[in-house]
């Protein structure tokens, strides 16, 4: 092995991965902002939010009461809810981007592209169309994060949340779109299985926390999806124009 030469590709990977990282602080800066400017609309959200419990009631997918159900008899299940939560939508994907970004560009630019265009449509909805979550709905339901745990406010600070965008659920779709870009990029059964198992638990956590109703979970993956349709076309331009990166050498 030419020591020197793997030398020089690991450390040309750093002005590349850093160019993307001010990118992606950018992108996160804007949408975190964006997301603010429905903060005020609490009648408008609460009007949305009995339509949508109105809708699922309609169609028989009403079930927010049944998922927070094991959380409320258990402080077991109560603790890992809440855990997935906090802790398995931020950490997860920042952790997740750097691991791609040095040895798997391709599969982190799909998932970047994917996220990107995803959280751009996100932020349409949040704007056009807010709506108050299922904790504050008056629904009965308990808001298991802020009663027990204050490490969200940390991760999320209340000057960059705005608590009427629960429609769609990105903390589910981001999650899955992670967990698809694991699952392509590891060479390990066991990270494979959590690429599988991650989004499963984040769409469960969302509910059973009463941040998120049912259907904002299934737009959340709906809208996702398309953003990976999305990103998989780019990926394919940059293929046919010759600008896809090689996977890197390990």
């Amino acid at each position: 092995m030419d020591v020197s030469r793997v030398y020089a590709v690991r450390h040309s990977r750093l002005p590349w991965i850093l160019g993307q990282a001010g990118l992606l602080l950018v992108g996160a800066f804007v949408y975190f902002r964006i997301r603010g400017l429905t903060d005020a609309a609490r009648d408008t959200a609460l009007e949305h939010s009995r339509d949508i419990v109105a809708f699922e009631k309609a169609t028989d997918l009403h079930f927010e009461r049944a998922f927070q159900r094991p959380v409320e008899t258990s402080e077991t299940m109560e603790a890992l809810a809440n855990w997935v939560y906090i802790w398995g939508h931020w950490p997860v994907i920042i952790v997740t981007m750097i691991w791609l970004a040095w040895r798997h560009r391709p599969d982190f630019l799909r998932l970047r592209d994917a996220m990107m265009v995803s959280g751009a449509l996100g932020m349409v909805i949040f704007v056009t169309y807010p709506v108050a979550p299922p904790r504050l709905a008056n629904l009965g339901l308990v808001d298991t994060v802020t009663e027990n745990s204050r490490a969200y406010r940390v991760l999320q600070p209340p000057a960059f949340v705005n608590q009427y965008a629960a429609m769609p659920s990105l903390h589910a779709g981001w999650d899955l779109l992670v967990g698809m870009a694991i699952f392509a990029a590891a060479t390990s059964v066991t990270l494979k299985v959590v690429g599988c198992v991650m989004p499963v638990m984040m769409a469960g956590a969302v509910i059973a926390t009463a941040n998120h109703y049912v259907v904002d979970v299934i737009a959340g993956i709906a809208l996702v999806l398309l953003g990976h349709v999305v990103a998989l076309a780019l990926e394919r331009r940059r293929i046919r124009q010759g600008t896809e990166p090689p996977p890197e050498p390990p």
